[in-house]
């Protein structure tokens, strides 16, 4: 089911912090229907407009008109004029703070009162998490305010608001690993005493996306909570194997130079495991697949970097290069800084929003093409479908990548809630 409307045979739920709809698009993936979307950033807002019109334009017969969109052959404005009104006010581009929450409060009670819905099924999302985040931390000693004063330490209780106002059966927060150790433990005794004190039981277990299908080694901490005096309880979720190597995702991409793009596929042939998870469809409009430039430097790094990954998977040590190709004065720390994707695996490392300043972490495993991946590669690496459009400039589709839970990773998580939520159906309760 992949309808925008709530329907009596789907799960309804509301998406915190939502930023590109990664977890929101995996939700609905797996049947549930979206009430409201939150989400300051404008350039993810706009995307999650995008992906609204291209499931009611779906729904209706209409993907010619998202196709000639996605295609540049359709102005934005005119574009909009296809999609419902109420069906765009359900994406809101508000920062959540004291006091914005009012007022969202008030639109997402009017669309719950135009869809007839008396009754919020789930909350999911996860409050930005760099103040949480290891890496984070560990540049904050660099920094005029350290991360421990951050007040995005905070949003969990603007989180909790909406708990203790709707009422969901179920939420799921998602979160960075460190968000256990963030403030020596003490952001975390915080965020469970706010959750509990709104009704709710939790639990908190590390999940990894490559134990959802996603070829991709991210680890997380997913909060997952219920109302107390429930049935319900923390889902065992199906652990699923790909079958595949990374490559699988990249060999029917044109090949690339840098500084060059294609909008057409290499192959009208595509691996078993894009068909499978439905992240390529023989009807599908390849977009983003455009390519950094790149500096000569850069490009003899990548060179010599993919030169080593193919010679027994080593890894090229920053204090090893030539003086001349040496750019960096910090000798001592962040010397994998060039890094390429292990094609030849069944899953690459972790996908980072600073892939957004640069591309060196993520380069192509194909030593012709001496270049980083493109937004395209990026986006199937988080498991991303071909047909789902990130608006902004390069540099905010890639943080949008970088900051999504991979789709599968969800798709696999609602699952498992929406097999909790059976159970009360089934007690007949």
């Amino acid at each position: 089911m992949e309808h925008i409307r709530a329907t009596k045979a789907s799960y309804n739920f509301i998406d915190l912090f939502a930023g590109a709809g990664g977890l929101s698009e995996g939700f609905i993936q797996a049947g549930f229907s979206p009430v409201a979307h939150v989400e300051m950033n404008q350039f993810a807002a706009q995307t999650l407009e995008t992906r609204t019109g291209y499931y009611y334009l779906k729904e209706h017969g209409k993907l010619n008109i998202y196709n000639d969109y996605i295609r540049g052959k359709l102005p934005r404005d005119e574009f909009l004029k296809h999609i419902p009104e109420e069906l765009l006010k359900s994406v809101c581009c508000e920062t959540m703070s004291d006091g914005t929450l009012p007022s969202l409060f008030n639109t997402i009670d009017e669309l719950l009162e135009q869809r007839g819905i008396d009754k919020v099924d789930v909350i999911i999302g996860g409050p930005p998490c760099q103040a949480y985040s290891l890496v984070g931390r560990a540049q904050s000693s660099h920094m005029e305010k350290p991360m421990a004063e951050d007040p995005r330490n905070d949003l969990y209780k603007l989180y909790a608001r909406f708990l203790e106002k709707y009422k969901p059966k179920m939420f799921v927060f998602e979160n960075v690993m460190g968000i256990l150790s963030a403030n020596s433990g003490s952001t975390w005794m915080k965020v469970q005493e706010a959750l509990r004190s709104v009704g709710y039981e939790i639990e908190c277990h590390e999940q990894n996306s490559k134990d959802f299908g996603v070829l991709q080694n991210r680890r997380r901490m997913i909060i997952v909570g219920w109302l107390r005096n429930s049935c319900f309880s923390y889902p065992e979720f199906e652990r699923k194997e790909a079958n595949a190597i990374v490559n699988d995702i990249l060999s029917d991409l044109a090949p690339l130079h840098p500084g060059e793009q294609s909008a057409e596929y290499s192959t009208i042939r595509f691996s078993n495991y894009l068909r499978e998870t439905g992240i390529r469809k023989e009807t599908d409009v390849l977009t983003h697949h455009c390519a950094r430039p790149n500096q000569p430097r850069d490009i003899e790094i990548y060179k010599r970097a993919i030169e080593l990954w193919s010679d027994g998977h080593k890894r090229l040590n920053y204090n090893d290069l030539p003086e001349e190709l040496k750019t960096h004065k910090n000798r001592k720390s962040f010397l994998d800084r060039f890094k390429v994707i292990e094609g030849d695996e069944a899953y690459c490392h972790t996908m980072l929003a600073h892939i957004s300043k640069d591309g060196h972490y993520f380069i192509h495993p194909d030593i012709k093409q001496h270049r980083s991946i493109t937004v395209r590669e990026a986006a199937r690496i988080q498991s991303f479908p071909d047909d789902y459009y990130f608006e902004g400039p390069r540099t905010a589709q890639f943080v949008q990548i970088g900051n999504a839970v991979p789709i599968l990773m969800a798709k696999g998580i609602a699952e498992g809630i929406a097999k909790e939520l059976s159970r009360e159906d089934a007690d007949g309760k």
